[in-house]
């Protein structure tokens, strides 16, 4: 099966030689020449991996990552820029992209790195479809809602990107400390309470016996797991 790459880039020699050499390595490949499209295509259709330019019309490449990162879209992104400052670099990294690349790159680097995001897509993290199951519950990423039975469950924010995250890397003890970091960005000691309190809200709002959870498990002077 031909994986499909989504290169979201104006530059109009640069998507020639993209594609080309994409195809010729035996990827299928879709362009969009601006953000807005980019974005629309992005959160809308199945992608293995996207190549996304910083500097876009309409809408920039780190907007773009963002949002589809906060509507739950997990394929892998490589961004790419003219730029060379680092603060792009932390910028980009943060807001959610795997991997960057700075103009002019090689084009034997970007294929190697594709391929190496290809490898660990399929793992953990795991790249989304548009809604996960587990027993009762369904979570709808890209509209970010949640339905236990056919019923919709409402959750914080903070309490989707918690699950969502927990989601993303099911199967995998979290600290409490890397939990803190990704889902609240708290770099400091001292904040534990507040993932321990989100942690029971979800717990009361999915698990059919919150005080003997099978979903989320504590995982003791460790943290959590999510076994969904």
């Amino acid at each position: 099966m031909e994986e499909k790459v989504l290169i979201v880039e104006d530059e109009a020699g640069l998507v020639t030689t993209l594609r080309d050499r994409l195809h010729g390595e035996g990827y299928h490949v879709e362009v969009a020449q601006d953000g807005i499209e980019g974005l629309k295509r992005g959160s809308e259709e199945s992608f293995d991996l996207v190549i996304l330019d910083v500097m876009l019309p309409r809408k920039s490449g780190f907007d773009v990552c963002r949002d589809l990162r906060q509507r739950g879209v997990g394929t892998p992104i490589i961004m790419l820029t003219a730029r060379e400052q680092t603060v792009d670099k932390v910028v980009g990294l943060r807001l959610g992209a795997d991997d960057y690349l700075t103009k002019p790159f090689d084009m034997l680097e970007l294929l190697a790195r594709i391929e190496a995001l290809l490898r660990r897509a399929p793992g953990t993290p795991i790249a989304f479809a548009n809604t996960y199951k587990f027993g009762a519950v369904r979570v709808d990423f890209r509209r970010t809602e949640v339905f236990r039975d056919g019923e919709q469950i409402p959750l914080s924010a903070k309490e989707f990107q918690l699950l969502r995250y927990l989601i993303e890397h099911r199967g995998t003890t979290l600290s409490r400390r890397e939990l803190l970091q990704e889902v609240w960005a708290y770099r400091g000691a001292g904040a534990t309470r507040t993932l321990d309190v989100h942690i029971a809200w979800l717990r009361q709002k999915l698990e059919e016996d919150p005080k003997k959870p099978k979903l989320i498990i504590t995982v003791p002077g460790l943290g959590y797991r999510f076994e969904g």
